[in-house]
């Protein structure tokens, strides 16, 4: 009997949301949750719907530029210690960008394990900017702090995370936003205060916080007054910046 070669398993990018640009002017990676340990395959469908309600937001608002929103499809649910099965994907994705769009500014937007993804592979050079919603990162010790941030040196980089989040600690992105901001001055992070791990409660909130960072990075839209004011504060103050409830009704442009 032959015996069958086992398929290579290969990262992909989904479809664009919202219309496909004639001219991409910039793009999006978005960076579904996953698992510490998991050899198994990411459902696509409930990968995507983790991240659309963003990926819609920044596809409408960035029509008239040109962007270019596309999700981001693992290999792997797991993290997989130092595989790094997720950060590989999404620096494979931002490859696959430049390939098909050319010199174009690309931003990493990650949920969870997906927002350790993307402070992962911000460095490669086509990244100007990362968002990290909710990030899953390793805790006290050696795990914590070997987890890297000179990568980030050049972007600007966004962290949001509830306080009542039981799956991935703030106070462990609080610290990892610290180590950043001391190689980084472009680096901010806001709190969602009573709100959990998937932010549920303050989603609207949130995604306008993300879209407005997002549009601000890519292609120069001025950044609302909250995120201004994080980006200049200095230690604790711009990494402890509360998310003020109705944000986005009242953003000022």
């Amino acid at each position: 009997m032959t015996e069958q070669a086992t398929p290579v398993r290969t990262a992909r990018l989904g479809r664009t949301l919202g219309p496909e640009p004639a001219a991409v002017g910039g793009a999006v990676l978005l960076l579904p949750g996953g698992q510490e340990v998991s050899g198994r395959r990411p459902s696509p469908v409930r990968a995507a719907a983790s991240v659309r309600g963003l990926g819609r937001r920044l596809a409408r608002l960035g029509r008239d530029e040109g962007l270019a929103v596309h999700v981001v499809h693992y290999r792997y649910r797991g993290w997989n210690g130092g595989e790094a099965h997720q950060a590989r994907d999404a620096a494979w994705a931002v490859e696959e960008v430049v390939r098909r769009y050319g010199d174009v500014p690309v931003c990493l937007a990650g949920l969870g394990m997906g927002g350790r993804a993307a402070l992962h592979a911000g460095g490669h050079e086509a990244v100007g900017s990362v968002v990290a919603i909710a990030p899953w990162l390793p805790g006290d010790g050696v795990a914590a702090a070997s987890e890297p941030v000179k990568q980030l040196v050049g972007r600007r980089v966004l962290i949001v995370h509830g306080t009542n989040d039981v799956r991935a600690d703030p106070e462990r992105s609080f610290r990892f936003a610290e180590r950043a901001k001391k190689v980084n001055r472009d680096v901010c992070r806001f709190e969602v205060h009573t709100d959990g791990h998937g932010l549920r409660q303050y989603r609207g909130e949130v995604i306008s916080l993300a879209s407005d960072f997002v549009m601000g990075t890519l292609f120069g839209r001025a950044f609302s007054r909250p995120v201004q004011d994080a980006l200049a504060a200095p230690p604790p103050l711009g990494l402890r910046m509360p998310l003020a409830a109705g944000f986005g009704r009242t953003l000022r442009r």
